[in-house]
């Protein structure tokens, strides 16, 4: 019994990355081939070529992506991408949505962009709980000054940041608080290995063994009586 719970567990390591590996990147592929869908349907490929052939929307998406940002790069394309921008904003639902998001993208997929400054350890969600967040930038204005206003805080020389504290191991899901600059630690790890540690919850270690040993203290037990 013992060799073959060894063996499951084995088998389970080499499939279950596999297994996830190749349903993301099928997610992936066959959502990127709706994108096909804006064609008309004389000149999908399946139409003349008489067979689906998965991944020619992922070469599209590819071609579309490259067409609009070299439209975008050009004098002409650049007047035309301001012109839309101003449009949009003069929409007042549309408005307030585009604007936040294109701040967002900005972010991002800027090339100067820096979403996540730094890597932090804070207390969430309560004190003595502590987990991993990231830096996102610090608040300014009336916000400050209200923060600054509220007990405990030492106006105006107290710094206050803004933090994210993400789920896992889903990051994208997460938390926007702002917290102490005093009350935050800034880890020595990059960015990049505590987006690791986190999706990984906690088991690959950066900088730490891969298969770290680990052994509870003994605790006493509750006395129920």
């Amino acid at each position: 019994m013992t060799a073959l719970r060894k063996w499951l567990f084995s088998g389970l390591l080499v499939l279950v990355p596999l297994i996830v590996t190749l349903w993301v990147l099928e997610w992936v592929v066959s959502t990127l081939d709706q994108t096909l869908n804006i064609l008309p349907a004389s000149w999908h490929p399946d139409a003349w070529l008489g067979v689906h052939i998965p991944g020619l929307g992922v070469a599209f998406a590819l071609i579309v992506l490259l067409s609009i940002g070299a439209l975008a790069s050009n004098i002409i394309g650049n007047k035309l991408v301001h012109w839309w921008h101003a449009l949009l904003h003069r929409i007042p639902v549309v408005r307030s949505i585009y604007s936040g998001v294109k701040q967002v993208s900005d972010t991002l997929f800027s090339e100067k962009g820096n979403a996540f400054r730094k890597a932090l350890l804070v207390q969430w969600p309560h004190e003595g709980m502590w987990t991993v967040a990231f830096l996102t930038g610090a608040p300014q204005g009336d916000l400050l000054e209200q923060l600054q206003g509220q007990p405990g805080a030492r106006a105006p020389d107290d710094r206050f940041i803004s933090v994210y504290v993400p789920t896992t191991p889903n990051p994208t899901g997460g938390y926007f608080v702002l917290l102490r600059e005093r009350d935050c630690v800034e880890l020595a790890m990059s960015v990049d290995e505590a987006l690791t540690y986190i999706v990984s919850m906690g088991v690959i270690v950066p900088g730490g063994p891969k298969n770290p040993k680990i052994k509870l203290a003994a605790t006493p037990a509750a006395d129920v009586s």
